[in-house]
Parts: structure tokens; C-alpha cells; sequence
């Protein structure tokens, strides 16, 4: 895996991708980066709860992924390193399929509500 899935993309995965659906919804919204996405729509595109998707777009967002207009999400990073890395990532899953799910089923559960646990928030 280490020669096929490039060492910034594992990374990546590591830090932000907790499933499949996440994953495959951040790459809809990058191959349409001008569309704006209803939470709803893309949910129902990626087989997975209303609820459970918003909150991760709301993370995405919050880590400058996407960009959020009232209630319609869409593609925004305005770092070119992370979105080099993000293109990277969808050629890997489109010709690696396996072994990106694989790498995502095999991270530790929990590991993101145990780090979220130290970050600081402003009350």
C-alpha cells in the first residue's frame, strides 16, 4: 500500500475520513467544485443519514474543504497543497478502490470523538 497510496493521501485519510460515505461525498462535491449541495441531496447520493452528513460537512467546512452558503454546501479549498492532495485522492479511490476503503475501514473507531475531546472551544 505504501507504493500505491502516496504517504500526504494516507495522511489525509487518517486525519479526516471516518467512512466510505464521507469520502465519497467530499469527492462529489470536488468533481463539481461550482455546484452547490443541499444536505439532503448529496445524502441521499451517498447512502447515508441527513443528519450524519451534515454534521461532517459541517466539520469539512470547518477544516476549509467546503464552503457553506446558507444551507447549501460546495467545494472550497483555497489551498493548493491540500487541494492537490484531495485530487490525488479521488485518482487513488477511482483506480484503488480497495484498498482506500480498506484503509478507511481498518482506522481505529473513536480515534476523532478522542482527539476532538482536546480541542479548545470558545463557549
Amino acid at each position: 500500500m505504501d507504493d500505491v497510496i502516496p504517504p500526504e493521501v494516507r495522511e489525509f485519510i487518517i486525519r479526516h475520513i471516518d467512512s466510505v460515505s464521507q469520502l465519497e461525498a467530499l469527492l462529489i462535491l470536488h468533481a463539481h467544485p461550482e455546484e452547490r449541495w443541499e444536505v439532503g441531496r448529496l445524502a441521499n447520493r451517498v447512502y447515508t443519514s441527513d443528519r450524519e452528513l451534515g454534521a461532517v460537512l459541517e466539520r469539512f467546512a470547518a477544516d476549509g474543504f467546503l464552503t457553506r452558503e446558507d444551507d447549501l454546501y460546495r467545494y472550497g479549498v483555497n489551498d493548493p497543497p491540500i487541494d492537490r492532495i484531495i485530487a490525488e485522492l479521488a485518482r487513488c479511490y477511482a483506480s484503488h478502490l480497495i484498498l482506500v476503503t480498506n484503509m478507511i475501514h481498518s482506522k481505529p473507531r473513536g480515534m476523532r470523538s478522542f482527539s476532538d475531546a482536546f480541542k479548545l472551544r470558545k463557549d
